[in-house]
């Protein structure tokens, strides 16, 4: 069956789980790269960011395959078969919709032209342009190479679509049920329809096209997720190979002697910066895991590493993080997997054991960029909790007995510290409070597993914002925030199925709170449209709205430098 592909919107999913979007940033994890096109020598072409199209046209009598390659700010005609593409992490959704004929009703799949990533990340962004072959062309998948259990898609999907209920169009697949043909009609006009690839790995996909008699057959290479590093594979079908990149042996870094213990390396799944009950008042510590399976570690003693998933552009409505179209790597609110799930917890106090609130401050930021912690409310609204680009410190309130989860942005990669003052008023009065640094390693620029944890180790760069003052003040625990305070998040208590795995957490009561907070496990709140959105499990997206934006570890428990006052 030959269909036609016509010019359309960009490719829309509406998910079934869309009620309860929640942030800006969308966050299937980024493709680690960024980095348009890129040529070791005697290596294939890898694309990995970018407007690329496949263009049918006459050259010197003959049909031939093209693929215009744009990635790079200066258009570059290439063989198809010179380059690999790269579908990195970053364009990993999981769907629930109609629009994904060929990969079932739910399935974790990978996108280019995905609805919930298209524009917002760093991945190529292929088309097919007509109008230079001499007349309408058909495109045919010859032939398909791929993972054992990987399926490939090419399909339209509209707003218009969605509107009118009706299915997507597919254009190609490589199942046997799937149309294996399409018409690429002789307009000039550039159509960007979705490919869909259902796993990891290294797909040929292999084109003929057919226009005026005349015939031409290209196989392209594309590299899916984060398994191969695609600089490796050799381009086309395979079976010319290139010579090895002839890039510098690195030269090894020297590596800081650790003044303790190796670090807990946390890459995945969900954790609590959490205040506990403690002999002398009050503990920050590290909850890693779910309510039912969890470890607890001192802050000094981990090191959190924000993988390249997470990295993302930033987009009109978020200038608080940076200029529209600039790099930003986000931990959303919502569960992704793949990626760390930072939260906040102050379950283990009760309501009766402080008076007001429990308050995180963010006393300093040392690293290359800036560190932002904002939530997206029902209605749009972007409330900022902690911002290191304004001036520190800066304070949240966090009702007791109750746990949150907040967006996390960085703007560079690198090295981060970040020190907090965790703090509380008593039922008995006392004032009390506990001070840790927090190492980050965000992007993979530096192995997690060799940064010393806590405030000391390797240099990192100067601070984002001034320091604060020799003394600081203790933290308003009152349960009256200063003026300039974030209002507290309207958390949740624990229950007995909170934080269970992957997907979105049970929903509570909300506690008393003196304002509008971010979405706790159950829900969350929806950014601005045109926002970020986030994919992986539990996420969620409305078609034209606010879109959606991580496993107990093991690990010597050790005791780190800490700073607790009782007044």
């Amino acid at each position: 069956m030959t269909t036609a592909l016509t010019r359309g919107s960009r490719p829309l999913a509406i998910m079934a789980t869309a009620a309860g979007a929640a942030v800006f940033i969308g966050a299937a994890g980024l493709v680690a790269g960024g980095s348009g096109t890129a040529r070791a020598a005697g290596g294939p072409v890898v694309i990995e960011d970018g407007v690329i199209d496949l263009v049918p046209r006459l050259a010197d009598g003959a049909l031939r395959l093209r693929l215009d390659d744009h990635s790079g700010g200066v258009p570059v005609v290439r063989e198809p078969s010179e380059v690999v593409v790269h579908a990195g992490p970053s364009t990993k959704e999981e769907v629930i919709s109609p629009a994904y004929p060929v990969v079932g009703e739910r399935v974790d799949a990978y996108f280019l032209n995905g609805f919930l990533n298209a524009g917002r990340i760093y991945a190529p962004e292929p088309g097919w342009k007509g109008g230079e072959a001499g007349g309408d062309t058909e495109v045919r998948l010859a032939d398909f190479e791929g993972p054992d259990t990987g399926l490939f898609a090419l399909y339209t999907y509209t707003p218009e679509m969605d509107a009118d209920d009706a299915p997507a169009v597919q254009h190609l697949g490589s199942d046997d049920g799937a149309p294996h043909s399409f018409t690429l009609p002789d307009s000039g006009e550039r159509t960007e329809p979705t490919w869909a690839f259902t796993q990891e790995g290294v797909y040929r996909l292999t084109f003929t096209v057919t226009a005026g008699g005349r015939s031409d057959t290209e196989t392209l290479a594309v590299v899916v997720g984060d398994d191969v590093d695609p600089s490796s594979v050799v381009p086309g079908d395979g079976t010319t190979p290139t010579e090895p990149p002839n890039s510098p042996t690195p030269t090894a870094s020297p590596t800081a002697t650790p003044t303790r213990p190796a670090a807990h390396v946390i890459d995945n799944g969900h954790l609590d910066l959490a205040a506990r009950p403690a002999d002398d008042g009050l503990a920050f510590q590290i909850k890693e895991g779910t309510s039912q399976n969890y470890a607890w570690y001192e802050p000094g003693t981990v090191v959190l590493h924000v993988k390249p998933a997470a990295k993302r552009k930033i987009e009109e409505g978020y200038a608080f993080l940076g200029e529209p179209g600039a790099p930003v790597w986000l931990l959303p609110m919502r569960q992704v997997d793949g990626l760390v799930w930072p939260g906040w917890s102050t379950e283990e106090f009760t309501t009766a054991d402080v008076r007001g609130d429990v308050s995180f401050r963010l006393d300093s930021v040392q690293g290359p960029g800036s560190v932002a912690v904002f939530s997206t409310g029902a209605t749009g609204g972007v409330s900022i909790g902690l911002d290191s680009r304004d001036g520190l410190p800066d304070e949240l309130h966090h009702s007791a007995h109750a746990h949150s989860h907040w967006n996390w942005t960085f703007t560079a990669e690198g090295v981060y510290r970040t020190t907090f003052t965790v703090g509380a008023t008593l039922a008995d009065g006392r004032t009390v409070s506990d001070t840790e640094t927090l190492a980050w390693v965000v992007g993979n620029g530096t192995d997690p597993s060799t940064v010393v944890p806590g405030d000391d180790g390797e240099p990192t760069s100067p601070p984002t914002s001034p320091e604060p003052s020799t003394t600081v003040p203790p933290p308003s625990a009152s349960g009256t925030p200063p003026p300039s305070a974030t209002p507290p998040p309207s958390a949740v208590p624990p229950g007995p199925t909170e934080d269970a795995g992957p997907g979105p957490e049970a929903s509570y009561p909300a506690t008393t709170g003196t304002g509008a907070g971010p979405a706790n496990g159950s829900g969350g709140g929806s950014a601005p449209a045109g926002g970020l959105a986030a994919t992986g499990s539990g996420a969620a997206a409305v078609a034209g709205g606010a879109l959606a934006a991580l496993a107990v570890g093991s690990g010597a428990f050790v005791a780190a430098r800490r700073r607790r006052t009782t007044r």
